[in-house]
Formats: C-alpha cells, structure tokens, sequence
C-alpha cells in the first residue's frame, strides 16, 4: 500500500517532517517498520525491547489483534459521525469507561482527542461548575503541549513559550521525599509527619490563592515523567479532604498512570480516593488511535443540564478511535492485563533495587506496579543529580546510545531513567532489559565522586 523501501524511510521524512520536541538540524529519528508483543524492528531489522511502551502509552503490547480487527470492522461501517451524533460504539466505550472508575462513581464521559485536551475540559468543568477561575498544580506535573495544557505544566517545558498561556494557574510542591524541600536537615523524618507538612503547604497556598476564587487542584496521581514520585500514604486522602473542605474540584489526571500502569484500572485506588474527574487518553486506547477521556461525576455534568458547554472539536468521540477504546478494556479485562501489571510490579521494584545496591550512581529506585525509575547521581551523600535540571549530560546521553545499541528502547530525562514497559511482559523480558541497563549502568558509575 505504501510504496516507499525501508531503507528510504528516514531520509524522506527527514527532508519533509518538522519534528516535535526537537532542534530540527540536530533530530536523528529512529525508523521504525513493525512492532509485536513488547518489540519492535527498524528498518535495518533490528529488534529493539520496548522499556517505555513507546511514549508510556503501548499498555496491552504491539499487534494486539482484536484491537486491530475492531477498528477495521468500525472504520469498514461507520468511519466517522458528527460529533452532536449518537452512535452505538459511542454508546459502548463512554459505558466501559464509567465502568472502570473507581466503584463506577464517574458515570458521565466526555471524549476528547488526546491527554491535552482531556486536561483542558477538565479545567473547563470545573470551572464552569464552581464559577471559579484558579486552577492548582504542581511545580513536578506535565498535563500537555497545547496553551492551556502546558500552563497547567509545571516543569520547565511550559516556559518557552511564556507569557501568552493561559491564565489563572498556581503551582505548589510536589511531596518528594527524595529532595524534599522541607526535610533537607532531616530526611528520615516519619511518613505521616512528611506527609502532613506537605498538606499543610497545600493549605497554605489555598489560603494565600482565597479559596473562593480556586476551581479544582489538578494532580498526577503519580507523577510521570518528572519522576515516578508516589505520594506517601495519607497525601491523596488530605488533598480530598481540603477539596471538600473548600469546595474545590479535584482533577487526577491518569493519562499515564490509569488503565492498569500501577497495577490498578487507576492509581487512586491504591489509596481508596475517588476524584470529582479523571482525565485519561494513552492507555485507554494503548495507542492504536489517537482519543483522550474526562470521566465526571454527574453532578459535574448536571451543571450543564441548562447551560451549553462551549467547547467541542472535529474529531471528538471518532468512531474509528472509539472502537479501539472499547476493544482495548475488553482485552485488559478478559486478558487480566492489570492483574498481570499488579502481579509484576514486585518483580520490577526487586530488579531495580538490586540495580540500586549494585551500581553507586543510583541514587534511588521507584516504582508501583510496571511504573518504575532510577535516580541516577554523582554523589549519593549529596544527591548532586548525573544531569543539571532541565538538561542532560555526557554520561546521560552514552547510558541511553548503549542501551539503544544493544537493543534496549527506553526513556531519559534529565538525570532519570525511566522503565514503563508494555504491561505484557513477561519476568524472563524485564531480566532482558536489566540486564542491559545493568551495563549501560556502568557508564554512570564511572562519573560517581566518592
């Protein structure tokens, strides 16, 4: 169907493509053909082992077959409706949704094109049902690239393209126990007490924001690419309960870490917390079309039983992304893909931490379920990171050329590596990936001072 030989690939798309994320005179793309179960081949047929499920989106694995063949048979009948219709696939996916949850209390779902703009209706939402304006996230969060998703971003990928993004958003501290900002002295500090100080620093900015004037406080469940920082027992509960005490909205957004990456459908049911909203998009289709969610309580829908909500797009709720949705939830529930993720989420916390005690350039290993990382630095007794915020490093940029060289397909960011695979992998497949990121380890070690 597509004529174009493998070995023409990337120069073709490298004299036509603006590359994303990219300085375009210095982006060396990796042309890839096929992809299978936790594989995939480049043009040159070399197989690669998928450690970052492509962009921590491929949850059910490449080539899934029922997934395919649904989309097939949708685009075959109906391959697109206006987004004002009703269709049947429609119908199925926003029910499979609801029904997947937390105890299926967020029963109204609104279809959106991807994570962004799942983040960005959320914000909407709320705002539109509180009549409220601010917004609160924090400092460690990505919730997207478009305007308003990127204001909501509080890492630095929001500041390139400041002033100009959308106003109203406040940022406060993540609760990271590893750098805590307020536990330097004295890191050993108790759980709980850790975890209150950070409350109360959440509490504090409501009180300096007003909380009559602040919409919802819109989280990563746990956060994703800045870190895979899991929030201590006790936090999740606090922010719903000064939610409830302020009347704010309580956003989670779960494009990353939902749809079984923690070993649950959504991270919020390891601490028995249900949102007003959950955002959604990756996992939800595991990316065999494009399609985000925000999935409501129904009293956040009643408050536009009335009042038009103003805002929709072209593609909203396409049939084609749709049926991909609905087949993808089928096959994680009759396939007990999350079960599987739960089930080897102490494999992947034992194999990192056995990385951690070998290797003096880790400085810490987290993970819950298949959502893992390792904090790599230069000195353990100063954290001093292997790569400056906002920026890599010689010793980051070799760990990441070794691995792919060997075969390994994995994430770097700044002095982090993260290892998010397909959740279909298997023990004897994470050990195949350790194993090489155990070498490539070697190259930080050599950076560590004593």
């Amino acid at each position: 169907m597509f004529d174009l030989p493998d070995d023409e690939i990337l120069p073709l798309a490298k004299k036509h493509v603006f590359w994303t994320w990219s300085a375009q005179a210095k982006v060396d793309p990796l042309p890839v053909v096929r992809a299978e179960g936790v594989y995939f081949w480049d043009a040159s047929g070399k197989r690669y082992l998928d450690f970052n499920s492509m962009t921590m989106c491929v949850n059910i694995g490449h080539g899934n077959r029922r997934v395919i063949e649904a989309m097939q048979e949708q685009a075959a009948a109906l391959p697109y409706a206006a987004p004002g219709m009703a269709t049947k696939v429609r119908a199925l996916a926003a029910r499979a949704v609801a029904e997947v949850t937390p105890g299926g209390a967020l029963s109204k779902v609104l279809f959106t094109l991807g994570g962004a703009d799942a983040n960005e209706n959320a914000v909407k939402l709320a705002r539109g049902y509180t009549g409220r304006f601010k917004i609160l996230t924090r400092y460690r969060s990505y919730h997207g690239a478009t305007a308003g998703a990127m204001a909501l971003t509080g890492d630095p990928r929001r500041t390139a393209w400041e002033p100009g993004l959308m106003p109203g958003v406040v940022h406060f501290l993540d609760p990271y126990r590893y750098r805590s900002t307020f536990h330097r002295a004295n890191p050993d500090i108790p759980e709980e007490e850790f975890c209150r100080d950070y409350l109360n620093h959440l509490e504090e900015i409501i009180q300096y924001e007003g909380p009559e004037t602040i919409a919802a406080i819109l989280l990563e469940t746990v956060t994703g690419t800045n870190g895979v920082i899991i929030p201590p027992e006790g936090y999740l509960q606090g922010v719903r309960a000064l939610c409830d005490k302020y009347g704010i909205v309580l956003i989670a957004d779960e494009v990353m870490s939902g749809f079984g990456r923690t070993g649950k459908w959504f991270a919020v049911e390891h601490w028995n917390v249900v949102p007003d909203i959950i955002t959604m998009a990756k996992g939800l289709t595991s990316a065999y079309a494009p399609l985000g969610a925000v999935a409501m309580k129904p009293e956040i829908a009643a408050a536009f039983d009335e009042r038009v909500f103003e805002s929709g797009l072209t593609y909203t709720s396409h049939p084609v992304s749709l049926a991909a949705a609905l087949a993808n939830i089928q096959v994680m529930k009759e396939e007990r893909i999350v079960e599987h993720a739960a089930a080897m989420g102490p494999v992947l916390k034992r194999l990192l931490t056995d990385l951690g005690e070998a290797h003096p350039s880790v400085g810490e290993a987290r993970s819950i379920g298949l959502f893992g990382v390792l904090e790599l630095v230069k000195n353990r007794k100063t954290k001093e990171p292997m790569a400056p915020w906002n920026s890599s490093s010689p010793e980051m940029t070799a760990l990441r050329k070794y691995c792919l060289e060997h075969g390994l397909f994995l994430y770097t960011h700044w002095h982090t590596v993260l290892v998010i695979p397909p959740l279909i992998i298997t023990e004897a497949q994470l050990r195949e990936g350790m194993a090489v990121l155990d070498r490539a380890l070697e190259i930080t070690d050599r950076a560590v001072s004593a």
